[in-house]
């Protein structure tokens, strides 16, 4: 690696952002491309504006660049095939092509005995009818392609709102695709976050556990308290899958349990939200360690320091002095503007025993008013 050495990031929101932060300490140089002028990692690298299926836009982003990766999952599968005939590509634009379709991504899951929630694909109105028996409700209706943070998704609670989910997203059925899974009534929602060099070296951060509100993580709580067989067994679906794919960079495993059981939700091919934990909380961060494996540098230590919850903030940020005053907090602003439903910034706090981390976490819940999001941590760190 030269100190003159170019990363080329394909997405310019936040996880860019912090790559190319992460990246500073290497030497590197960025250089993003993003569809939108404002896309908030152009604050930190040179941003390049183009739409992701822009042979001529493409090409100008492989002349400037040694390696490229992405920040997000939904760049087109085919436009990171055409770019890895002109550059470097890692993760594999075949590792993409599979996280971005939810059918192809659970029959992989299923060939690797990965379990997996009951599901069938859907053409048509008839189709849905014919899945609702294989599957059983209640279950979810999802677009195959496209969908994240619980978006491009219907509950069907029972046979009577087959008519409103096929409303609601049929016309999609012959562009993005439909396919129905079964409902889990889960009781914990975990996710291993990996990362796989480019001889091969494999290395996980410790398990952590997630907490949702509508779709969209509120908050991460790591190491997570888990059985060791059961945190092995995690390792080990995240190990099967990145060698089948010859995964090189860092990847989440979301996961389902329930009863002792593990169920594959979904894989993410990027550095991942529940990992964001890994700046202060892990010797090397999620960040650091996407860029060394895509470099082929050696991979850093993914041991964890301490214990350490990871808030997300959604919709506009709150006050940060009540993290900034504990001795462990951690502020992340990502430079963008308030919207509704938009991830803005996240916080971490980190302490060295469990019970400090609560104690932490109750205090900056009061003083934002956000109980209810760090109860959920609090109750687990608390072993309640």
């Amino acid at each position: 690696m030269s100190t003159r050495t170019t990363v080329g990031i394909l997405g310019g929101g936040q996880l860019a952002r912090m790559l190319a932060l992460s990246g500073a300490p290497l030497g590197l140089r960025f250089l993003v491309m993003d569809t939108v002028a404002d896309a908030c990692a152009g604050q930190f690298a040179p941003l390049l504006v183009g739409d992701y299926r822009d042979e001529a836009a493409l090409a100008q982003f492989a002349g400037k660049v040694d390696v490229a990766t992405f920040d997000f999952e939904n760049v087109p599968a085919e436009s990171a095939e055409w770019l890895s005939a002109r550059a470097q590509v890692f993760p594999n634009p075949r590792a993409l092509a599979v996280a971005q379709d939810r059918l192809a991504e659970k029959t992989l899951f299923r060939e690797l005995d990965i379990p997996v929630p009951e599901f069938a694909t859907v053409a048509s109105r008839q189709d849905l009818e014919r899945a609702l028996d294989a599957v059983g409700v209640p279950c979810i209706l999802k677009t195959r392609r496209l969908g994240y943070d619980g978006k491009g998704q219907f509950r069907i609670r029972g046979y009577g709102d087959a008519d409103a989910a096929w409303e609601a997203l049929g016309a999609q059925a012959a562009t993005v695709g439909l396919i129905v899974e079964a409902f889990v009534p889960f009781e914990r929602e975990l996710s291993v976050v990996a990362v796989r060099g480019r001889d091969g070296e494999f290395r996980t951060w410790p398990l952590t556990e997630n907490w949702h509100v509508d779709g969209v993580l509120s908050a991460s709580l790591a190491p997570a308290r888990v059985e060791p067989e059961l945190a092995r067994r995690a390792v080990e679906h995240a190990r099967s899958l990145a060698q089948r794919l010859d995964y090189v960079g860092v990847f989440a495993l979301e996961l389902f349990c329930r009863g002792g059981e593990l169920l594959a939700n979904e894989m993410a091919p990027r550095v991942h939200n529940s990992g964001h934990w890994t700046i202060e909380g892990a010797q090397t961060s999620q960040f650091q360690n996407h860029l060394r494996a895509v470099l082929g540098l050696p991979l850093g230590d993914t041991g964890a320091i301490g214990h350490a919850c990871m808030l997300n903030w959604i919709g506009q940020m709150p006050d940060a002095g009540a993290v900034l005053r504990e001795a462990g907090g951690h502020w992340h602003d990502y430079g963008k503007e308030p919207r509704a439903g938009r991830k803005v910034g996240h916080a971490t706090l980190r302490a060295d025993a469990p019970a400090a981390l609560a104690d932490a976490l109750e205090r900056v819940g009061r003083t934002l008013g956000r109980e209810s999001q760090v109860a959920p941590p609090v109750a687990a760190l608390r072993g309640l």
